[in-house]
């Protein structure tokens, strides 16, 4: 199964218990990769937004050269980003509806991950190994 080149939108049904089988991780792989890259891009926004912002603090010329460098740097890596994310589709800018269904799917992915019993409710560690007179 080629695991990058399938979409988020394909999870399908409720998240097994049985999380650690491959066979129940189907979807998951494109799941962390696009959440990985829209949190990625949102950081890159945030750099933009904080090079615009010193832009218009800084007062020496030569600083606001390399700040200015810097802001060119950051939009040209989100076009990057951007570009990226609509080419594997896990970003629709000009389909708001897809977007919508996109979004929609990790919310409901996020809701079945929280409720998955990841930890056992006994955590005692006695008998996990040789203790003697317990």
């Amino acid at each position: 199964m080629d695991y990058e080149k399938k979409p988020i939108n394909t999870i399908k049904g409720p998240m097994n218990n049985d999380y650690l089988e491959l066979e129940n991780a189907d979807g998951m792989p494109g799941l962390v990769d696009s959440t990985i890259a829209l949190n990625f891009l949102l950081n890159v926004k945030s750099g933009i937004r904080n090079c615009a912002i010193a832009l218009t603090e800084i007062a020496d010329p030569q600083a606001r050269t390399e700040i200015r460098k810097m802001l060119d740097a950051q939009i040209n890596l989100h076009a990057e980003v951007s570009d990226l994310m609509m080419s594997k589709g896990w970003l629709h800018p000009y389909k708001v509806n897809e977007q919508f269904k996109l979004d929609k799917t990790s919310a409901q992915a996020a809701l079945q991950i929280s409720n998955l019993q990841l930890f056992p409710g006994d955590t005692s560690r006695l008998g996990t190994f040789a203790t003697p007179n317990y």
